[in-house]
């Protein structure tokens, strides 16, 4: 492979390494979530990565800002990891990995939509079926989700997750815009200290004498939750969509089920029910159906994310 090949590919590769962070995060969170509750498995998660970006905070200090840059930093790191893990953290209190990561499925049509309605891009006919297929095939999930070991209340589990997907979309659609003058990696160190900040009332566990309560298995789960998933998912997506279009770095999000119902499966013994199993095609079927004319239904984020907002 040539060097200008391998370069044009390394943005996938990256994304792609990003989801299989994110989709077996799922299944992480699950586990920690249930022993130490949703606050304090955050905080851990931030201080983690925290402790990693400290050494290079110097080469990260945001030198591209301008006057008036901190209302959209501000909106950025609200969305993510804030406002997107305070409802992703209490939905998996409720229910189980694999329901919650077949919701990620839903991301990349919703980020078409947000684009046409935002962007004023085009949506082509198979775009809206393959939505109201997807986003139907997640409120069938939804229902037809009966209380088990793993998904106690899965209704209110499952509409926590959509909340959060909701707010995964609209950072999608900031994040390309940001890129075009932040690094990428000073835009994750920033996620990382606000994340830090806000879920600080989850130090109080560890403040407390908690640490030494702690598994050598929990540790590794919080480390790698920290600074693989935390850490090294946000920064590889921030840099991957520097690159390409952000409708692709989206559409590369249909991985995220996969990952995620395998690591349930593995990691959880964790089960669909047949309705649920339909369902489930409907959400990937819909996916699918949207991303047969991607490149029609959406002239790329690139361009009208980055000139046109």
């Amino acid at each position: 492979m040539s060097s200008s090949r391998a370069t044009k590919f390394l943005p996938y590769t990256v994304i792609a390494l990003a989801t299989l962070f994110w989709g077996s995060s799922f299944a992480a969170m699950k586990v920690t979530i249930t022993d130490l509750g949703p606050t304090s498995v955050m905080w851990a998660r931030m201080a983690s990565a925290f402790l990693v970006v400290l050494p290079f905070s110097r080469k990260l200090w945001p030198r591209e800002y301008r006057a008036g840059d901190w209302k959209s930093l501000l909106a950025f790191v609200g969305l993510q990891p804030c406002l997107y893990f305070l409802l992703e953290s209490n939905a998996l209190r409720f229910t189980n990995s694999s329901q919650a990561g077949l919701i990620s499925a839903s991301v990349p049509l919703m980020v078409a939509v947000g684009a046409h309605f935002f962007l004023h891009e085009r949506v082509s006919r198979a775009t809206v079926a393959g939505l109201f297929l997807a986003l139907g095939g997640v409120v069938w999930l939804t229902l037809a989700g009966t209380p088990s070991r793993t998904a106690s209340n899965p209704l209110l589990g499952n509409t926590l997750e959509l909340g959060a997907m909701i707010s995964a979309v609209a950072y999608m659609l900031m994040v390309k815009r940001l890129t075009e003058r932040y690094n990428p990696w000073t835009l994750t160190a920033m996620q990382i200290a606000a994340g830090l900040i806000f879920f600080s009332p989850g130090a109080l566990f560890f403040f407390r004498g908690g640490f030494k309560t702690l598994t050598l298995q929990q540790l590794a789960t919080l480390a790698y939750l920290g600074v693989f998933v935390s850490l090294g998912a946000f920064g590889l997506y921030n840099l991957g969509i520097k690159y390409i279009p952000a409708n692709r770095a989206s559409a590369m999000v249909n991985l995220i089920p996969v990952i995620a119902v395998f690591f349930g499966w593995v990691l959880l013994d964790e089960r669909l029910n047949a309705y649920q199993m339909a369902a489930a095609v409907c959400v990937l079927g819909g996916v699918g159906l949207s991303q047969r004319n991607a490149s029609a239904d959406i002239k790329t984020a690139e361009t009208q994310i980055g000139g046109g907002a």
